[in-house]
């Protein structure tokens, strides 16, 4: 059951308690439209040459997004992230119709680490500043701002999901779970797949 803040129930964060979210690591993130809506367009089945990504699964014929131009809008701003800040990498991500998926590396040149396969493994609790929250909020408000000069009706979920990637072999199952998220689309009943694994 929620707990009560003066009176009225409250959602308790869905963050680690004390961790701090703007260290060096990896971060698996998911942003939803409010209520699902399929504001980003539909899955499409396409034919293509072969692409060899992140995650190294290699296709020919693939699912993908007919973006609207919202759609677009929201793949088009999560990959200008690292201009906003600098200390982000980008890796995988997908948009969905109704969601987007990705992967949001933080790499500061301050924190004394040595390679990005030691991204996970640290553990430090701290001020979170230049976190997950204050980039994804960017990226939303950015996108909603779009929206709202174009006077396009659309809305995000006020919340997302984040995971904190721990490992190279949860990295690769993350990255092949973003690229086969459109193809997945079609097998999951009524297009309500598992966002978060």
């Amino acid at each position: 059951m929620p707990d009560k803040f003066h009176g009225k129930y409250r959602i308790p964060s869905a963050r680690l308690q004390g961790y701090n979210y703007g260290q060096n690591g990896a971060y698996f993130i998911t942003i939803c439209t409010k209520d699902r809506i399929h504001n980003f367009g539909e899955i499409v089945l396409s034919a293509g040459l072969e692409t060899q990504n992140f995650a190294g699964l290699e296709t020919q014929n693939f699912a993908s997004l007919r973006a609207t131009p919202i759609g677009s809008i929201a793949g088009e701003y999560w990959r200008k992230i690292p201009e906003h800040f600098p200390f982000v990498i980008l890796d995988e991500f997908v948009v969905m119709p109704d969601h987007v998926h990705g992967i949001i590396i933080i790499y500061k040149e301050t924190e004394d680490i040595t390679s990005l396969q030691q991204i996970g493994y640290v553990n430090k609790f701290g001020p979170q500043s230049g976190n997950i929250s204050s980039i994804i909020r960017g990226y939303k408000a950015g996108v909603k701002s779009y929206a709202t000069i174009n006077k396009i009706d659309f809305a995000w979920q006020p919340r997302f999901y984040d995971r904190i990637i721990r490992d190279d072999e949860e990295m690769k199952r993350i990255r092949k779970y973003i690229v086969k998220n459109p193809d997945n689309w079609f097998k999951e009943k009524d297009n309500k797949e598992d966002l978060y694994m």
